[in-house]
């Protein structure tokens, strides 16, 4: 906590800031990457709202009011990033919400970037059906093994709402893979 405080004074210090920046980077580049990736889906549009997320974190770090972790504020920008990037582009090929999610899935066994097997091309399309609440929900608690007093503090929402959309997510998801 000692070292987070000081990260974060040397972020809001015009002389340090640069520095900081840097390291702030190192230490969550990657883990804010592949976040951003599991709601996103696609490389290239992960890299871009991964570019835009810590442009915001230079800008707004002064906005940082140390309620909750750095880290915890900086993955609600980067979910609050990637929703606006997916509803952005949704809107802009006049697109429902679910239609460019399918689009994007479909695209998926495109992406040289995508390491996966029939069965993860399965199970992406199958989060893919899923609420968006609940999408982030099961790709938090799944992929990145978040607890849920962590994704309560970033989502805003109660740990027993958490449970439940997880619970919720992942009977949709079982029933869409047997289904066959």
């Amino acid at each position: 906590m000692k070292e987070e405080q000081d990260l974060i004074k040397r972020l809001i210090t015009k002389e340090t800031k640069d520095a900081a920046f840097k390291e702030l980077l190192k230490l969550y580049k990657e883990r804010l990457y592949w976040h951003i990736r599991h709601i996103v889906k696609s490389h290239d549009d992960a890299d871009d709202v991964l570019q835009n997320t810590f442009i915001k974190v230079y800008k707004s770090i002064h906005n940082f009011k140390g309620d909750s972790k750095l880290y915890f504020w900086m993955y609600r920008i980067a979910t609050n990033e990637s929703i606006t990037f997916i509803n952005k582009n949704s809107k802009r090929l006049q697109l429902s919400s679910e239609d460019y999610q399918n689009q994007v899935i479909n695209n998926l066994k495109a992406d040289v970037y995508f390491e996966g097997e029939d069965i993860k091309f399965q199970l992406q399309k199958a989060i893919a059906t899923l609420p968006e609440k609940q999408q982030l929900v099961f790709n938090m608690r799944y992929f990145e093994a978040i607890k849920y007093k962590d994704m309560s503090e970033i989502l805003d929402t109660s740990e027993g709402a958490l449970k439940a959309s997880y619970h919720i997510a992942v009977k949709k998801i079982e029933a869409i893979l047997t289904k066959d």
